[in-house]
């Protein structure tokens, strides 16, 4: 499905959908509760995501201490990216939207949707070329240490040292 015509509609529709729910809120409890109502949401909103921020981050460095793949983390960070720019927009469909995106069960569960459909790959260097065939990686990522001993030989004779 093309994304261009998807966010296009969403750029559209959004909106009209947020002043339908503020008209009918304004309405329903009146003007002035219902803009104490937004800024409380975002206020609220910012809040949460400072402490769900720092949890993620905080998961993100022990995983990367453990020597895995943080691909989970990451995608929370994502979500708790958009949870908080969605908060900080005025209206009622995106703080909700928002909110989904900030508590801790319902962001876990759509970061680990978007990782098993494959929406983002999430392969270690080692994991990847294992399955080649290729063996074990060596890089910046390898946390393996070998041991061993050794000693250095003596030049032959005759051979120049200077290069």
């Amino acid at each position: 499905m093309p994304t261009f015509p998807v966010f296009l509609a969403l750029f559209f529709i959004v909106p009209l959908v947020e002043i339908f729910i503020l008209i009918q809120m304004g309405g329903w409890i009146g003007v002035w509760p219902t803009v104490a109502l937004v800024i409380f949401t975002a206020v609220l909103g910012a809040y949460l995501l400072r402490l769900q921020g720092f949890a993620t981050l905080r998961r993100f460095q022990q995983s990367l201490d453990r020597g895995e793949l943080p691909a989970t983390q990451l995608v929370e960070g994502f979500f708790l990216l958009l949870g908080g720019a969605l908060l900080l927009t005025p209206g009622f469909f995106t703080d909700a939207i928002g909110f989904a995106c900030l508590i801790p069960t319902t962001r876990v569960l759509m970061a680990q949707a978007v990782i098993k459909r494959g929406l983002i790959q999430a392969h270690s260097r080692s994991s990847a070329s294992e399955h080649d065939g290729a063996g074990p990686a060596s890089g910046a990522g390898d946390r393996r240490t070998i041991e061993g001993e050794w000693e250095r030989e003596p030049d032959p004779p005759g051979k120049d040292k200077t290069p």
